[in-house]
């Protein structure tokens, strides 16, 4: 764990991170910050919410585990799959644009409604409150691969053993780790900004819509309580089994394997076939060796959702000061 010196440094070098524009007045948000969080549970995470994330882990993976049977028995129809590709690609970028690359990283500036949409849509994807999530990823950036990252596979070691564990551990094993990353060391920026820190609290209530939505949807469309049943199962439970698993193998395989075209002080690594189902975020090491670019796959080949999504919010006049890396930033981060 890091020591207190360690924890003050890194909150300075949060309250550094450029900000993506709170519109906030600084004195009075500063003393409310003082007295609200931006998430319903304490700096330590209790026996109630330990099992809570248990639950949401469980169920949405045991759905993914019987998935390829009930596929093959019962058959997968095109509502299901419609809903399913749809809500997976919306909440998968919902991360990867918004709290990751915009939230937690700065890689551009967005407009006050285009801030609020992606702090939402971000939520829908039901891998927690948006200001805990960006401390915590935050703080992995602060001492990545080293004491202090909450996710590293080399936990433990490096002998085959010592990895295997340290895979578990960076995978899920963390998030059930006692000790919580302080909010506002890490995350001043969203603690502060009263909006954003009411959509971080009410994520019990974005879990829901993105559970319900697509039953809702699915039995709309079949006129039927088994096409919503089904939707269910596929577009709720499979899709964000599958979202967390792929989500997670960023902070677990692409720490461990992979190439590493690109100076970082860590061991990430490029890992091409989880790209499409990651949106672009598997293009690691570029990530590491320049956290605030907007684009990660920046080789030739490289796919990378996010980015054409950011693109395409700039050319719409939603987001601007985008964080583009030009060839030359590019090859002054290649390994030598």
């Amino acid at each position: 764990m890091t020591t207190q010196a360690g924890e003050a440094r890194a909150g300075n070098a949060a309250s550094r991170t450029p900000s993506p524009d709170p519109d906030t007045d600084p004195a009075s948000a500063a003393a409310a910050a003082t007295q609200l969080s931006a998430t319903r549970g304490g700096e330590k995470q209790g026996l109630a919410e330990r099992a809570a994330l248990g639950l949401f882990i469980l169920v949405p993976f045991t759905a993914l585990l019987v998935a390829v049977p009930v596929a093959w028995g019962w058959g997968l129809g095109w509502t299901d799959v419609a809903i399913t590709v749809a809500m997976y690609f919306l909440t998968c970028h919902g991360i990867t644009v918004g709290y990751h690359r915009y939230f937690t990283h700065g890689a551009f500036k967005a407009n006050r409604p285009m801030r609020l949409a992606m702090a939402v849509v971000g939520s829908l994807a039901v891998e927690g409150p948006l200001v805990r999530w960006v401390a915590d990823h935050r703080k992995h950036h602060r001492f990545s691969d080293k004491d202090g990252d909450p996710h590293s596979p080399w936990r433990y070691g490096e002998s085959v053993p010592a990895l295997l564990k340290g895979l578990w551990w960076a995978h899920m094993g963390w998030m059930f780790d006692e000790e919580q990353t302080p909010q506002l060391t890490y995350a001043p920026d969203l603690v502060r900004d009263p909006a954003i820190r009411r959509i971080s609290r009410l994520f019990w209530l974005w879990t829901l819509i993105s559970l319900l939505l697509p039953p809702l949807i699915g039995g709309l469309v079949t006129l039927s309580w088994t096409g919503a049943l089904s939707a269910f199962f596929w577009g709720s439970l499979v899709r964000v089994g599958l979202l967390h698993h792929v989500t997670w193998s960023i902070n677990s395989i692409c720490h461990a394997v992979g190439r590493r075209p690109f100076r970082s002080r860590d061991r990430s690594g490029n890992v091409w076939w989880l790209a499409v189902l990651s949106c672009g975020e598997s293009w690691h090491n570029l990530h590491h060796a320049d956290p605030t670019a907007a684009r990660h796959g920046v080789l030739p080949g490289q796919i990378d959702s996010s980015a054409r999504l950011i693109r395409w919010f700039e050319l719409a006049g939603w987001v601007r000061d985008v964080r583009w890396p030009d060839a030359q930033r590019i090859a002054a981060r290649r390994a030598a």
